[in-house]
């Protein structure tokens, strides 16, 4: 996997949780699925342990 777009996500869940009516949870776990995660707590844990591991998972 390669390292996700953070800016991306943050545009795609912004635009769903307004223009879509979305709460902002529903409208991160909306983001994160676009980019293969199961969810938005996926998605924040993956970059976490990248951050960390200063490696791809």
């Amino acid at each position: 996997m390669t390292v996700p777009d953070i800016d991306w996500f943050e545009e795609r869940a912004a635009i769903a949780e307004h223009d879509g009516g979305l709460s902002r949870s529903r409208a991160e776990d909306l983001a994160a699925r676009t980019q293969g995660f199961r969810d938005a707590e996926a998605y924040w844990q993956w970059l976490a342990d990248y951050v960390v591991n200063r490696k791809v998972p």
